[in-house]
């Protein structure tokens, strides 16, 4: 398997497991309905560190071009690569969604809430506020990058084995922790692939796929990655 594939499907499975969680807290008469945020944070930790796991070996596991670019900006990426690495992302994450709408096809029909159905696939703020949205994702993504750099710098080759599940652990906190605000998007791919996905796909009652805030979660953790990926090498000079 090359990088780019590695990529796709890692970020397929976290998108798939991720997105899944959601739609089974909040999709109507889902056996976890109403199960809650923990659940969600959770879920997406564990869909985080199944990504990790299935596609570091290969690609390194980045599953996130806030990731890519944060590590391209501190020279632990080559710039030549982050095209390809960015293009799997975005299709894997766009897959992994059209596999969750197709899991909870006999929900759709059933669930009135066009935002319950929209927050499935993507993110949306509690209190809307753009300025604001953004420096949150921004702070979510530079505690995420920061933390991937400080756990691979603390973690042994013989140790290499607890990477993917203590990238999870910093999912669920940040998730915890700051993610209320916005839904801690925190990965482009992430929100824009299943964005795109639910704008195509024929789910009944839809509404809209909110392109107005769509930005927000792309500019905001593409800053914060850069922002975490360099700070750790001023303060830690690796």
């Amino acid at each position: 398997m090359n990088t780019f594939m590695a990529e796709l499907v890692g970020t397929m499975l976290l998108v798939l497991l991720g997105d899944g969680v959601v739609a089974a807290v909040v999709l109507t008469k889902s056996k976890a309905q109403n199960s809650g945020w923990i659940v969600i944070c959770t879920g997406w930790g564990l869909a985080v560190a199944f990504g990790v796991y299935a596609s570091a070996r290969i690609s390194g596991g980045h599953l996130n071009p806030a990731v890519t670019l944060g590590l391209a900006s501190i020279g632990k990426f080559p710039w030549s690569d982050v095209p390809k690495y960015l293009a799997a992302q975005f299709l894997g994450a766009f897959i992994g969604a059209v596999v969750v709408w197709l899991a909870y096809l006999a929900h759709w029909p059933g669930t009135e809430d066009q935002g319950a159905k929209l927050a499935v696939f993507s993110t949306a703020p509690a209190i809307r506020n753009y300025p604001l949205n953004l420096v949150t994702e921004a702070i979510g993504t530079f505690l995420l990058v920061f933390g991937i750099l400080a756990i691979v710098a603390n973690t042994s080759t013989s140790e290499g084995i607890w990477v993917g599940f203590l990238v999870g652990l910093l999912i669920l906190s940040i998730g915890l922790s700051i993610g209320g605000p916005t839904g801690f998007a925190i990965n482009p791919a992430r929100d824009l692939g299943p964005r795109i996905a639910h704008a195509l796909l024929p789910i009944p009652g839809k509404g809209s796929s909110d392109w107005g805030y769509c930005w927000v979660p792309i500019v905001g953790p593409v800053i914060g990655g850069i922002l975490g990926a360099v700070v750790y090498v001023q303060i830690f000079k690796t």
